[in-house]
């Protein structure tokens, strides 16, 4: 994955759609669903939260199915980025401590995925506005740049790919 320069306020736009249209999908679908059972297999204690718990499950998985295939569109491709952006971070975070004992080793290939992170962390915190922990990030960015400079590497972010997190 490329980190890629997104326009923040066009990226909260499109989230606000997708958000309230999965609200307003899943809220009319689920009851769809349920008063349609309802209707036709009443439940003869009065109780119907089998047909209301399966509506709102059967809702679901339509709103993922749906979600799948609208992935492609163009006016989800902000929304899809941060979506595999976050998932990329996760994998990473997932192999934090092993990449960084390996950097402080000076592994390279554990350099560029710490570095892969903090930037795109720092891009994810900032479309998000979620700046509170960035005085943390700057200080992990600080002991990786340390060791960069004291083994000599240069890291380049468009090298990364999810494939160096198998060694680790």
């Amino acid at each position: 994955m490329q980190l890629l320069n997104i326009n923040k306020q066009q990226y909260r736009e499109r989230l606000n759609v997708v958000i309230i249209a999965c609200i307003a999908g899943l809220t009319a679908s689920s009851l769809v669903i349920s008063q349609t059972l309802i209707h036709f297999i009443p439940s003869e204690s009065g109780s119907h939260f089998h047909w209301n718990a399966l509506g709102v499950v059967v809702s679901a998985g339509l709103l993922g199915m749906t979600l799948l295939k609208l992935k492609t569109h163009p006016k989800m491709k902000e929304v899809v980025y941060v979506w595999e952006l976050k998932h990329a971070l996760n994998l990473i975070y997932r192999k934090n401590r092993q990449l960084l004992e390996q950097a402080k080793l000076g592994n390279e290939q554990a350099m560029l995925a710490l570095q892969f992170s903090y930037d795109g962390s720092r891009q994810l915190w900032q479309l998000d506005d979620n700046t509170i922990t960035m005085d943390s990030l700057n200080r992990s960015q600080q002991q990786l740049d340390a060791w960069v400079n004291q083994y000599g590497v240069t890291l380049d972010i468009t090298q990364y790919h999810s494939k160096i997190l198998k060694s680790f």
